[in-house]
C-alpha cells in the first residue's frame, strides 16, 4: 500500500477529502472557541493555493537528474511542483505556517522513490560524490522540522528520498517472534500484513495512518500503547541503512557484551547517519482481548500517583493516559458543542489493557483497585471506547483551526515521577505567560492543556497542547516566543527536550545542553565517519 501524493494534502493533514471531525456540532464549537479565546467572530484565513506559489528554481542539471534516473527509474524521479511542495517540509505548526502562507523557500530539487536497499545506496553514494544533500522521507508527519528539504553549506542542491515504495513485510520469524520489514511501509499496511498472520507490532502513534516504520524509528517514536509494546528503541532488533560508506547492517542479537550495541545509534538518528531501508522488529501475538475504560480524578496529583502505583506494582497496562483539568474540559467542550461547564474541574484517566482474556481480566481488577484507592471514580468502558474509535482523528482539527485564525501546537517531554507535577506546573505557567505576552490583540487569550502518558517504573512523559489566536503577520515570531519559553522551562526544570517527537530543526537550540559537549562530540564523530560530506539530512539534530 502506498498513497498517490495527490490524494493527500500538501499543506495540511491527511486526505484531501478529510472527514469533518466536528459534524453537526461545528458551528457551535467554533462559536465557543471564538468566545473562549477572545476572538469573536473568528477570522477567515485560508491557505494560499499551490498555483499561486512560486517554488525555488531547480538547481540540479539535466545531467544530474538523468544520473538519478539511471540509479532508480525515470518515472520515479519527480520534479513537478506538487511533489516538490509536498516534500518541502513536514507537518509541524511551524511548517504549516510557511506552507499555508505560500513561503516555500526550501524545497527539494527532485524527489526520488527508490525500490530497494541497493537502489537507495546507489542514490546516496551518487549524492555524496556530487555534494547533493539527501533528506529521507516516509509519511512526512514530523512535527519538529525533521524532513525540511534543506541543503547544507557547499551542497549543490537537495533531493528527497521518498521511501514509501519500499513497503513490504519481507519475512516473519514465528519462532523468534520477529519480522523483517521495509522501512517505507505505512502503519495500516504493516498491521494488516502482520495481523493476517496473527501478530502485531503494537505501535500506534496518533500519526499511524500517515506515518511509516522508518519514520517511527528515526526519531525514537512512541505509540499510544507503548506501556506494553515499547518505544521504537525497545522493539528495534536491527536495521539496515544506506550510507555514503556503504550498507550498514547493525547487530541483531537478543543480548550481547561485544561492546556497545551500535543499533542503539539508529533509533533517534533522524536520517543523519544513513537512510533506513529495512528493519527487524519484535512482534507480539495479536491480543485476544482489549479493555479501555475511564476514571475521573478530582485532583491531577492523585491521578499521577495512581498511574505511578500501577507501573511500580507491575500492573500490565497497555496505556495510561491522564488528562489535566484543562485538557479534560477542552475535549469535553468539543464533544458537547461548547456546552461544558468550565467551573467543573476534574481529570480524565483512560486505562487500556491488551493481551490474553484472563490476563486482561486480572489487570482490570488490579488497576481498578489502585485507581479507586487514590480517589478515582470508575466511569465504565464508554469513555475508553469513544477515545479508541477516534484516536487518529484529532489532527484533522488543526487545519480548520488555521483556517479561522487560530494556532495550535504540541510539545512533549519526560521526567521522573517525583518531578512530574512540578514540571507540569512550570511548563503550563511558562506557556500561558508566553501566549499572553505575545497575544494577537487585546483580549485574545490561549489555552494550554496536558496529559501524562507513556509511563515507566521511574517516570512518564508529559504531552502539552496549546491553542491561541494567531498574531497574523507575525505568526512565526509569536510561535518562536512560546516555543522558546516552553523549551527553556523544560530544561531548567529537569525534563528532556523531547520524549518521542525527536529533535529535527525545532529542538536544535537545546539539544547540546541536554547531551553535553562530550555527548555531542561522540555524535559528531559518528556523523563524520559515516557521512564526511554532511549530505544526510543537514540541519537536523546536530547544528
Amino acid at each position: 500500500m502506498d498513497f498517490a501524493r495527490t490524494t493527500l494534502r500538501w499543506n495540511g493533514w491527511g486526505w484531501n477529502d478529510a472527514p469533518d471531525t466536528l459534524g453537526e456540532k461545528a458551528d457551535a464549537v467554533w462559536m465557543w472557541m471564538g468566545r473562549t479565546l477572545g476572538v469573536d467572530p473568528l477570522p477567515h484565513t485560508p491557505a494560499k493555493p499551490l498555483p499561486e506559489i512560486a517554488l525555488p528554481p531547480i538547481r540540479l542539471s539535466a545531467e544530474q537528474l538523468g544520473a538519478l534516473a539511471q540509479r532508480s527509474a525515470p518515472d520515479r524521479v519527480k520534479t513537478d511542483d506538487y511533489e516538490r511542495a509536498f516534500h518541502a517540509r513536514g507537518r509541524s505548526y511551524h511548517d504549516l505556517l510557511h506552507l499555508r502562507a505560500g513561503v516555500v523557500d526550501t524545497a527539494p530539487d527532485a524527489v526520488v522513490y527508490p525500490e530497494s536497499a541497493e537502489e537507495t545506496l546507489a542514490l546516496v553514494q551518487y549524492a555524496a560524490a556530487h555534494r547533493i544533500a539527501v533528506v529521507p522521507f516516509g509519511g512526512g508527519s514530523s512535527v519538529v522540522g525533521g524532513v525540511t528539504a534543506r541543503a547544507g553549506a557547499g551542497h549543490l542542491g537537495v533531493i528527497t528520498l521518498d521511501m514509501t515504495h519500499m513497503n513490504q513485510v519481507l519475512s516473519i520469524d514465528e519462532v523468534s517472534m520477529t519480522a523483517r520489514i521495509q522501512a517505507g511501509i505505512y502503519g495500516p499496511a504493516l498491521e494488516e500484513a502482520l495481523q493476517a498472520r496473527g501478530y502485531t507490532l503494537g505501535h500506534y502513534p496518533q500519526s499511524f495512518e500517515f506515518s511509516t516504520l522508518g519514520g517511527w524509528i528515526a526519531p525514537r517514536g512512541a505509540g499510544q500503547q507503548s506501556n506494553k509494546y515499547g518505544k521504537a528503541e525497545r522493539w528495534l532488533v536491527s536495521a539496515t541503512l544506506a550510507t555514503p560508506q556503504g550498507l550498514w547492517i547493525t547487530e541483531g542479537f537478543p543480548g550481547s557484551a561485544a561492546g556497545p550495541q551500535l543499533r542503539d545509534l539508529v533509533a533517534g538518528s533522524e536520517g543523519l547517519l544513513g537512510v533506513i531501508t529495512e528493519a527487524v522488529v519484535k512482534i507480539h501475538r495479536a491480543p485476544e482481548a482489549k479493555d479501555y475504560r475511564g476514571y475521573i480524578f478530582m485532583d491531577f496529583g492523585a491521578g499521577i500517583e495512581a498511574a505511578r502505583a500501577m507501573m511500580q506494582n507491575g500492573v500490565p497496562t497497555a496505556m495510561i493516559r491522564l488528562s489535566d483539568p484543562d485538557e479534560t474540559f477542552f475535549y469535553h467542550a468539543l464533544h458537547t458543542g461548547g456546552e461544558a461547564d468550565p467551573s467543573l474541574r476534574f481529570c480524565l484517566m483512560l486505562v487500556g489493557l491488551e493481551g490474553g482474556a484472563d490476563d486482561v481480566a486480572a489487570a482490570r481488577v488490579r488497576s481498578m483497585e489502585i485507581c479507586e484507592k487514590h480517589g478515582g471514580m470508575h466511569m465504565g468502558e464508554s469513555l475508553g471506547d469513544a477515545w479508541y474509535k477516534g484516536r487518529f482523528s484529532t489532527p484533522y482539527l488543526r487545519d480548520p483551526m488555521l483556517d479561522r485564525g487560530l494556532g495550535v501546537d504540541t510539545l512533549e517531554t519526560a521526567t521522573a515521577w517525583s518531578n512530574l507535577l512540578p514540571l507540569h506546573e512550570a511548563v503550563t505557567a511558562a506557556v500561558r505567560e508566553a501566549m499572553a505576552a505575545n497575544a494577537a490583540a487585546p483580549g485574545a487569550k490561549g489555552i494550554v492543556m496536558s496529559h501524562v502518558s507513556h509511563s515507566y517504573r521511574d517516570g512518564a512523559s508529559l504531552y502539552f497542547t496549546f491553542a491561541f489566536p494567531r498574531a497574523l503577520g507575525r505568526d512565526i515570531e509569536q510561535w518562536l516566543a512560546i516555543k522558546r519559553a516552553a523549551s527553556e522551562t523544560i530544561l531548567a526544570h529537569g525534563g528532556t527536550i523531547s520524549h518521542h517527537h525527536g529533535v529535527g530543526e525545532d529542538h536544535l537550540p537545546w539539544i547540546a545542553r541536554e547531551k553535553g559537549p562530550v555527548g555531542i562530540g561522540l555524535l559528531r564523530a559518528a556523523k563524520e565517519q559515516l557521512d564526511p560530506e554532511g549530505i544526510l539530512n543537514p540541519g537536523k539534530l546536530l547544528a
